[in-house]
């Protein structure tokens, strides 16, 4: 299927190539402490779920979620089903976490498989809430900055089949109608899949609403139901504003398969008609200029020509009718120095002449596929003799070289390209189509960060050995994805972090921040001016300003469960203590 590529626009004036390295402060980072009452529900992998994307899916899962639209306020669930809040506002006064909703204990089946609780805050006053089991359940939880003291009020659970966990949901009203959009994560056994792992992955997205009847009690229920399916779980995947769109980045591309339970039926392809007819119009080139001849009609005079020429666009055709040939051109020409006359033959003869000699052209008009190019003997033996070295008739035509020729039976694994190269698409939520789609190729994907309560989430990608923050825009059909920042080296950084485990940044891009598997983390701030004169002694040159590199470890022989950062703090979530550490004041 070809689908609409578009790419991923660079703000080259965010890139710092004089980046050198970032400096290891010696300043501690203060670390305060809350011990819980019971440990964290975390789920441990079985051995039926013994595959990569199980891992990747299940086992790295985060289980601290942050709010976004009240600033230091996290959430977990334990071991006793309680969804617990921890909301700071003087660090040397932490309090004990606090319960503002229980699941029920004896919800699932005990000898069935169970996934981690997952909870996806939806908006200022809603949040979704899955048991792991299959359960789904929607709370009203009023506005959790002011009415802290709340408990959250159960307004929807349904059990939905297999167990799923929550990666994103949004909320909106339209004509009176409340809508909670809801991208649930499930990994089933595919008996289709005998070259692979045996399981595939699904997303289903979910539209659960209330009634618009006049009635006081507006019960909501599950309006609609989609389901894609791909063979590798997503790096991310976040719903649209209003529900209008969704976006996936995975390694193998998805598709939508279902809608309520139906499947899908792709339009078949009508075969493609083969136009037998001559080109119109046919064209040679040199190094300095263009030939272009197109056939008119009999009896055409030079006053019946229409022709308009400028330094990168052309129009060719008869006046009164239709442009026989016209668009941007390939690229420059000199227009005082092109000509154009009409022949013996009755066709029109046009000379463009490049405004840089050399380079080929591909075609005359981009996109245009109604010519034929004629190549002459003289640039078909010079293309050859530019390709030669490529090529040879012996396997081994220089045995006495240092470095033999590659055999592409002595590869290794990791030097093979994969089949299906990473890609980011977007999907129309009408049409479910996609309408664009980036390859992603060797940008690896990092992590995802929640910059604003009200942007979708934003992905940081691998760039050289940088790492670039993208903002997805779903109002700027032109321009899907900025750029918005930049954390230097970050990219080159974090593959040498052999334990790293979760990856983040602040909502202000200060800094950024990685957490091992146990105990470390690292902290990288972005470049500040320096208050002293300080100069490079390699290169003599003064040195304006310092990115800092700082080291925190904490006193835990506890796996790290949860990493979620915010602009002044970062919390670190183990089986039995939530972490604080000040990263700015």
């Amino acid at each position: 299927m070809a689908y609409p590529n578009c790419s991923l626009n660079v703000n080259r004036q965010m890139l710092d190539p004089s980046f050198e390295s970032y400096r290891l402060s010696l300043d501690s980072v203060p670390c305060y402490t809350v011990q819980l009452d019971a440990a964290v529900a975390e789920v441990k992998l079985k051995d039926s779920q013994y595959t990569l994307d199980h891992m990747k899916a299940f086992g790295m899962y985060n289980y601290l979620h942050i709010d976004p639209w009240y600033e230091e306020s996290v959430y977990f669930v334990d071991c006793k089903g309680r969804v617990l809040n921890l909301t700071v506002t003087l660090d040397t006064a932490l309090g004990k976490p606090r319960e503002v909703f229980r699941m029920d204990p004896e919800a699932g089946s005990p000898e069935g498989e169970r996934l981690c609780a997952s909870l996806s805050l939806t908006s200022a006053t809603w949040a979704a809430l899955s048991d792991g089991a299959g359960t789904l359940t929607l709370l009203r939880t009023s506005k959790r900055g002011e009415s802290s003291h709340l408990k959250w009020e159960p307004v929807f659970s349904e059990c939905l089949g297999e167990p799923f966990t929550i990666l994103h949901s949004v909320c909106h009203v339209q004509h009176g109608i409340h809508a909670i959009e809801l991208l649930l994560l499930r990994l089933q056994k595919d008996p289709d899949d005998t070259r692979g792992s045996g399981f595939s992955t699904s997303l289903e997205w979910l539209t659960v609403s209330n009634s618009a009847s006049e009635c006081l009690e507006k019960k909501y229920e599950v309006r609609k139901r989609r389901l894609m399916k791909g063979n590798s779980v997503p790096h991310y995947a976040a719903l649209g504003p209003q529900g209008k769109g969704l976006m996936v980045a995975s390694e193998k591309p998805f598709s939508f398969q279902q809608v309520d339970g139906v499947p899908l039926v792709e339009a078949r392809a009508e075969p493609m008609q083969v136009d037998s007819s001559e080109p119109i119009y046919v064209w040679q080139q040199t190094a300095e200029d263009v030939t272009v001849r197109v056939r008119l009609p009999e009896g055409t005079g030079k006053g019946d020509v229409r022709f308009e020429l400028s330094a990168d666009r052309v129009c060719i055709g008869l006046r009164g009718g239709e442009p026989l040939l016209e668009g941007p051109l390939c690229a420059p020409v000199d227009a005082e120095a092109s000509t154009w006359t009409i022949g013996d033959d009755e066709s029109l003869e046009v000379t463009l002449q490049k405004r840089i000699d050399g380079p080929l052209w591909s075609e005359v008009v981009l996109g245009d596929k109604r010519g034929q190019c004629l190549i002459n003997t003289e640039q078909a033996t010079h293309i050859h003799q530019g390709l030669s070295h490529l090529t040879a008739e012996d396997p081994n035509a220089n045995p006495e070289k240092d470095k033999p020729p590659c055999n592409a039976q002595e590869l290794e694994d990791c030097d093979r390209f994969p089949e299906d190269s990473s890609t980011l698409m977007r999907f129309d939520g009408d049409t479910l189509k996609p309408t664009h789609v980036v390859n992603l190729a060797s940008h690896q994907y990092l992590f995802t960060a929640d910059t604003s309560p009200s942007e979708m989430p934003a992905l940081c990608l691998r760039h050289d050995v940088d790492a670039l923050l993208w903002q997805p825009r779903p109002e700027c059909p032109n321009d899907m994805w900025e750029h918005v920042a930049t954390f230097n080296a970050l990219g080159y950084v974090q593959a040498s972090k052999r334990d790293k485990k979760f990856a983040t940044c602040a909502p202000n891009f200060s800094y950024a921040a990685l957490a091992e598997c146990m105990r470390r983390v690292f902290i990288y701030r972005q470049p500040l001016p320096v208050d002293t004169v300080l100069f490079n002694r390699k290169q003599g040159r003064q040195v304006g300003q310092v990115a800092k590199q700082q080291v925190a470890s904490l006193e835990s022989n506890e796996p790290v469960l949860g990493f979620r950062a915010t602009n002044e703090r970062l919390f670190v979530l183990t089986s039995s203590n939530l972490f604080v550490l000040k990263v700015n004041n």
